[in-house]
């Protein structure tokens, strides 16, 4: 695997191809939903058993592959250089498993057709997080940005237990309300952490070895802090004010 995506030699023609990906999606997924509004859901159970623990075991063993990474750069060439370093995408190991890495943002559209064809309710932060994040992984990968090796290991290893919870509750067992928070806080300490590192990049944006475009400083920012945003929101709509509601009835 090279050092660009499939077909994608020119950081335009990426561009395109994910701006494409992204109006079929839309087209497909509000296309359904209006299809299904007079028809019964489909169950899909079974499929989406399968579909989440195929995303659970691929999140784990994504996660220690990059991990493994992260940790030599860490120990040997230190904070800086985990943030900064090209060797993610050079090392043969970790270069795979980064590109499947933003290759999975694309997949992970398909939990968008489990949702409507089930006809569940499908909030902005859902497929706002799915678009955005495709663009910007694919983006990232490209042009080699600085940073995405912690995206990657801090996103594959929540995405490992948030799989876990769907694959949990699509074979029909109740997760605990506290185990439910839990995953949610750590989905905003997630996007905390990412504008933290975003920070740092811009801060040695200028350092030999760690030049980052201003493009690639704005994109994952926005992303992440609306995306902490609307999960902060998430949180408090579904646990705080539906917990003073049921005390207050």
């Amino acid at each position: 695997i090279g050092q660009s995506f499939p077909d994608c030699s020119l950081f335009s023609t990426c561009r395109q191809k994910s701006f494409i990906v992204s109006i079929i999606y839309f087209i497909l997924i509000f296309g359904i939903q209006h299809f299904m509004k007079e028809r019964r859901p489909f169950n899909l159970r079974a499929p989406l058993v399968l579909w989440s623990f195929s995303l659970t075991l691929f999140s784990i063993i994504a996660a220690c592959r990059i991990w493994k990474q992260m940790a030599f750069l860490l120990l040997n060439k230190g904070f800086k250089q985990s943030i900064c370093s090209k060797s993610l995408y050079v090392h043969p190991v970790s270069k795979l498993w980064i590109y499947l890495f933003a290759l999975s943002k694309f997949i992970e559209m398909g939990d968008t057709l489990f949702i409507v064809l089930r006809k569940k309710k499908l909030i902005f932060l859902h497929w706002y997080h799915h678009f955005y994040t495709m663009i910007a992984s694919w983006y990232s990968y490209k042009v080699m940005a600085v940073g995405l090796g912690w995206n990657a290991a801090l996103n594959l290893s929540i995405h490992s237990v948030v799989y876990s919870y769907y694959t949990v509750t699509a074979m029909g067992f109740r997760v605990p309300r506290p185990i439910m928070m839990v995953i949610t806080t750590s989905q905003i300490v997630q996007m905390a952490a990412f504008i933290i590192i975003n920070i740092f990049a811009f801060l040695w944006r200028n350092d030999k070895g760690c030049h980052i475009s201003w493009p690639m400083l704005l994109t994952p920012f926005v992303l992440y802090t609306t995306l902490l945003a609307l999960f902060y929101n998430f949180f408090r709509e579904t646990y705080l004010r539906s917990a003073q509601k049921s005390k207050w009835n």
